[in-house]
């Protein structure tokens, strides 16, 4: 009798574990917001904070969030530098609608001055798409408080869209496809295993990239 309550029991958690194994990826959030992109020792926006929407240990002044993010976003700032500042500046500025809307501004500004701009394109395109899936991750988050009703300044833009022009500009860039990865997880399987597949070919070259890319997958 006792066997076989045990082996019930042991059943019974095998299962219990294979549930979570299964919740875990709905449970993590969009990744553009929950999952910070590994950058080494590169610089960005100060962070201390051990989660995504903020902690309470950020002390740092947003009201220089847009020439900061901007000074940060050089011709020579990697791509995966790119995403985790943008990362950082839209986790800032969605406590303060104007600094949000400025940020979304200057850099939509930025991408249309330079039509040709592939970082440019990407910067503004990724912006829109971390907002969105901002968006998403505070209406999930039950302790969120006011922050569930933020507003979204890229609401009914496409972002995908000018990520993929800068993709098509640089002619093929692994970072950026990873990027675009992110962005697709939820929406379009056939694009999503697309881009993962071209993120995947120049990991070899790229140690960190081969880094970001187990984390997320």
């Amino acid at each position: 009798m006792t066997h076989h309550i045990s082996r019930a029991m042991q059943h019974s958690l095998r299962i219990l574990a294979l549930f979570v194994m299964l919740a875990a990826p709905a449970l993590a959030g969009p990744p553009l917001v929950c999952h910070p992109i590994n950058i080494g020792s590169a610089q960005s926006l100060p962070w201390t904070s051990a989660t995504w929407n903020l902690s309470g240990e950020e002390s740092y002044d947003v009201s220089h969030l847009v020439a900061d993010t901007l000074h940060l976003l050089g011709p020579e700032t990697p791509v995966l530098v790119r995403m985790e500042t943008i990362r950082r500046a839209a986790l800032y500025s969605h406590n303060n609608a104007a600094v949000a809307k400025e940020l979304l501004s200057e850099m939509a500004a930025r991408a249309e001055r330079d039509e040709r701009g592939a970082l440019a394109a990407f910067d503004y395109g990724y912006l829109v798409e971390t907002y969105r899936q901002l968006e998403m991750a505070l209406r999930m988050s039950r302790g969120a408080g006011n922050r569930a009703n933020w507003v979204n300044p890229a609401a009914g833009l496409n972002g995908y869209v000018w990520v993929k022009k800068a993709i098509s500009i640089r002619g093929g860039d692994a970072e950026m496809e990873f990027a675009a990865a992110l962005i697709t997880t939820e929406n379009s399987r056939q694009d999503y295993q697309e881009h993962v597949a071209n993120a995947k070919a120049g990991m070899k070259e790229n140690p960190l990239l081969a880094q970001n890319v187990a984390s997320h997958f």
